[in-house]
């Protein structure tokens, strides 16, 4: 077992308290404080699909993908927002990264069926080079080529 599976304590829906904060969403849409980000809503990296699920993070580098292939995948030259927001709601696991390429989670990826209260805007973020995020989408482009760009939902 390596180290980051024996870490690793898994956050359910009914086992989610544990994990501290402060949480994160990436995104290419602008929203004011107070604002609850809701499931139902079009994804951000499929067209056509609806979110049963809101997705964020405990970590800014993993918004900041988030915010910026939702932003090139739209076609928008704008990097993206992140904003700090609070889950209103139980949580799990992002199913769709726990334990897929690394054991555990290294992203610090979460969702819920529930709101997320957007608290604030990150002012100030870093960002990826315009080659890593080529990198990234060229990558998204040849799973949905071969059919595997499958979101569990």
């Amino acid at each position: 077992m390596s180290d980051g599976e024996s870490s690793h304590v898994p956050v359910t829906f009914e086992h989610h308290q544990h994990v501290p904060g402060p949480f994160f969403h990436g995104t290419r849409h602008t929203f004011d404080p107070g604002t609850e980000l809701t499931p139902g809503q079009g994804s951000n990296f499929q067209d056509g699909r609806v979110s049963n699920h809101v997705y964020f993070t405990a970590r800014v580098d993993t918004a900041a993908w988030g915010a910026e292939l939702a932003t090139a995948l739209a076609g928008e030259d704008d990097r993206g927002r992140i904003y700090v927001v609070e889950p209103l709601g139980p949580f799990e696991d992002d199913p769709n990264v726990t334990n897929k390429r690394f054991p555990g989670n290294p992203t610090a990826s979460y969702r819920t069926r529930d709101a997320l209260r957007v608290v604030e805007e990150l002012a100030t973020w870093v960002g990826h080079s315009p080659d890593e995020i080529q990198t990234m989408l060229d990558g998204l482009a040849r799973l949905r080529a071969e059919g595997r760009d499958v979101i569990e939902d």
